[in-house]
């Protein structure tokens, strides 16, 4: 089926182009809302600004695809192959991308709040500014992404693999990173306020300029970890692990350090409770 056939179809109220081998067509700007595109075949096709709301994509090759702006919200990409493609812009909120393949994609600036990512792969993906608000990426593959900026408010991160992630700058209020390895990870200017990191591994962790206003720290390790200006009012840091860590000019107001290891730590001008 070649592009002509299938836009004479839908205009006819054909929805059924399951299995389409499209590959390198170009349809930029299209509406096709609704249609059923499982299986198709888009590798390098361009559908940039094409309306796509409540189609279904899963299983699709769109492998280099251009869908930069695109409008796909509700749409189903479960198990798609979006490897290397271009989603600069994209609507996709609520949409369905369990186990998607989205490796080295770019994702900038999408909107994917409440989006299903639940087990995909986002390695190496470029996230900037992307809002996941309420997104689910449960056991989602986050390794070597670049999160600057981006939006993931009450997001579901259990599981996920974070491996060299950047949070530079992002927006984490109440996220659960209870248990996460985060070693080393970039948190600096980010804003994790009310998030749980009880028990994570932070062992040089970066949260530099970071907020963590009434975060929790319990048992957390954050050995080396620089602190530097970071805000820790009233963040729970009972037991927390803080030796060698800097935190000089950090502010740990009305903080609860019950038990925390502040052995070598830097506090240079930070500010303290009472019982410090």
């Amino acid at each position: 089926m070649d592009l002509s056939d299938l836009l004479k179809l839908y205009a006819e109220g054909h929805r059924d182009f399951a299995n389409a081998d499209l590959s390198g067509a170009d349809l930029s700007g299209i509406t096709l809302s609704g249609v059923n595109l499982s299986g198709a075949k888009l590798m390098g096709a361009n559908l940039s600004r094409t309306v796509l709301i409540k189609s279904d994509l899963s299983r699709a090759n769109l492998n280099w695809a251009n869908l930069s702006f695109a409008k796909m919200s509700a749409a189903r990409l479960g198990d798609a192959d979006l490897t290397k493609a271009n989603l600069q812009g994209a609507v996709m909120e609520k949409a369905k991308l369990p186990r998607a393949k989205l490796s080295g994609a770019n994702l900038n600036s999408a909107n994917l709040r409440g989006a299903n990512l639940r087990e995909a792969n986002l390695s190496g993906a470029s996230l900037q500014r992307t809002n996941l608000r309420e997104a689910n990426l449960s056991g989602v593959n986050l390794n070597w992404a670049n999160l600057y900026e981006a939006r993931l408010s009450s997001a579901l991160l259990s599981g996920s693999s974070l491996n060299g992630v950047k949070f530079t700058r992002a927006f984490l209020k109440d996220v659960d990173l209870n248990g996460a390895d985060l070693q080393g990870i970039n948190f600096s200017e980010a804003r994790l306020g009310g998030s749980n990191l009880e028990s994570a591994n932070l062992v040089g962790a970066d949260f530099s300029d970071a907020r963590l206003y009434q975060a929790n720290l319990t048992a957390a390790d954050l050995r080396g970890a620089n602190l530097t200006r970071a805000s820790l009012e009233q963040a729970n840091l009972t037991w927390i692990n803080l030796s060698q860590a800097n935190l000089c000019q950090a502010n740990l107001t009305n903080a609860i350090l019950k038990g925390a290891n502040l052995d070598g730590a830097d506090l240079t001008d930070a500010i303290l409770p009472p019982e410090i």
